[in-house]
């Protein structure tokens, strides 16, 4: 299966910049806010599960709006659904800014600071899942098929930049108050967006034919899609229970164990951004980067269960993190080089929607899995990824 050739068959007539500043300045916000909702959670009241459900919320209205951004995108042209993305994405930052600013001042109960961060949180999500779904569709529209792996890898890596810097700038600026690290990085994604009104150039209309629905349960889409959600899946397990596994299975003291946990997710971070710039130097399909990938990152996550020592969950962590710098973008690629020109947004809202599916279920399906055994959740992912890296290749594969 091939689609259309794209509207330009170079990817030297995109400039990927712009589109990579977008991500990386709204990843590494968001990243902000999960890294200090702990703290601003006990400050005002909150219980734990209302914590991780102010963070799981924007996960769930990702999996929503990411298919409808795509259609919108197909319409009405990424430039536009960019820029909206990236606006609104800004707005409701400042707006969650205000808000957390306000309930620390004057310590609304529980409940009210609850709704209004869930509020918030939610309208971020929103605008945040416009970025990847347009981003990948207008890399599509440009890009010849056997190049697009490579150039989706540069929006991974800038997103691991994000995923890196985020937590560590929170940190450190909280360091003077809790509110001067989201007044700070809410500057970001707003200059983000003028760069991006700026430079990306406004496109023709892109496509000749009116936009065409896709169907989840589009049979060209069966692959990609169960991939997606089983990479986002397998990342969130992990991310869930690094911090548990510390305290229960390595035994570390609660100091030493959260620093375990940072290190073993700064080592993901760093591991994402290394792959996938060497990704730019190999000419690999998509099917071969997902096998390869999905094979490594399973070594990784089956020896994170074996691990005993801080070290050797750092390792295999990062062994799974450099696998799943291959299957992100490949799977991207693999989606959009199955279907036609005018199914690109539709089909990268798809992809999207996968990816945050395995977002909200896989926190939840880690946390009960992890009580019954602590390495139970890594032998699982381990053994999912196995089967997805050596699931049989169709007979005529997409390039």
């Amino acid at each position: 299966m091939t689609s259309n050739p794209p509207l330009n068959a170079t990817s030297s007539t995109l400039d990927l910049r712009p589109l990579l500043l977008v991500n990386m300045t709204c990843t590494l916000s968001m990243m902000a806010f999960v890294a200090l909702i702990g703290p601003i959670a006990r400050l005002l009241g909150m219980a734990t599960w209302q914590a991780g459900a102010a963070v799981t919320v924007s996960g769930l209205v990702w999996v929503g709006l990411a298919r409808p951004w795509g259609r919108l995108s197909d319409r009405y042209g990424r430039r536009r659904v960019l820029l909206l993305g990236s606006a609104g994405f800004s707005v409701a930052y400042w707006a969650l800014c205000l808000f957390i600013d306000g309930a620390l001042r004057w310590l609304p109960s529980a409940g009210v600071a609850f709704v209004g961060l869930m509020l918030v949180r939610g309208l971020i999500g929103a605008f945040y899942a416009a970025l990847p779904v347009a981003g990948n569709a207008l890399i599509a529209d440009h890009v010849a098929p056997q190049q697009r792996a490579r150039s989706m890898a540069l929006l991974g890596a800038a997103n691991a930049v994000g995923l890196v810097l985020g937590p560590a700038l929170a940190g450190l600026l909280a360091r003077h108050s809790l509110t001067l690290p989201f007044y700070l990085l809410s500057l970001l994604p707003a200059l983000a967006f003028v760069v991006l009104w700026r430079t990306l150039k406004a496109e023709p209309r892109h496509q000749a034919q009116a936009p065409n629905a896709v169907r989840l349960s589009d049979p060209r889409l069966r692959r990609p899609l169960l991939v997606a959600f089983s990479a986002m899946l397998s990342v969130t397990v992990s991310q869930i229970t690094v911090g548990f596994y510390a305290l229960d299975r390595l035994r570390l003291p609660a100091a030493e164990a959260a620093q375990a946990a940072g290190a073993a997710l700064t080592t993901v971070g760093v591991a994402l951004i290394l792959c996938q710039v060497l990704i730019r130097r190999l000419d690999w399909p998509p099917l071969r980067m997902i096998g390869v990938g999905a094979c490594v990152s399973a070594l990784g996550y089956a020896s994170a269960a074996l691990a005993m020592t801080a070290p050797q969950l750092c390792a295999a962590f990062f062994v799974a993190a450099a696998g799943m710098g291959f299957v992100f973008p490949a799977v991207s690629a693999l989606a959009a080089n199955a279907m036609q020109a005018s199914e690109q947004g539709a089909t990268a809202g798809s992809v999207s929607a996968a990816h945050g599916l395995g977002a909200v279920v896989g926190p939840l399906a880690g946390t009960l899995v992890y009580g019954l055994d602590p390495r139970l959740p890594y032998l699982l992912v381990a053994l999912l990824l196995l089967l997805v890296g050596l699931w049989p290749r169709p007979g005529a594969a997409p390039r």
